[in-house]
């Protein structure tokens, strides 16, 4: 799958999550709307995170490429 798909994966997952918190937030507080909370706040820093991930990746192919077009040789 391409890096561009599976972004779109993650995005969808992220906005599907806040969706789920902002509905456990307006229920009243009790033991089970507190674990639905938990459960999607749980999924949207997953998908958080995984979106991080890919824009870090995509950082780092253009330092590369730009270090290549700057000539330098060696590059962290």
């Amino acid at each position: 799958m391409s890096l561009g798909k599976q972004l779109e994966k993650a995005v969808a997952r992220l906005r599907d999550a806040s969706r789920r918190i902002e509905q456990a937030q307006a229920k009243p507080d009790s033991l089970e709307s507190q674990r639905e909370w938990l459960a999607a706040l749980t999924d949207y820093t997953s998908a958080l995170c995984e979106i991080q991930e890919f824009n870090n990746e995509s950082i780092h192919e253009k330092l590369h490429k730009l270090a290549s077009r700057a000539g330098i040789r060696k590059f962290p």
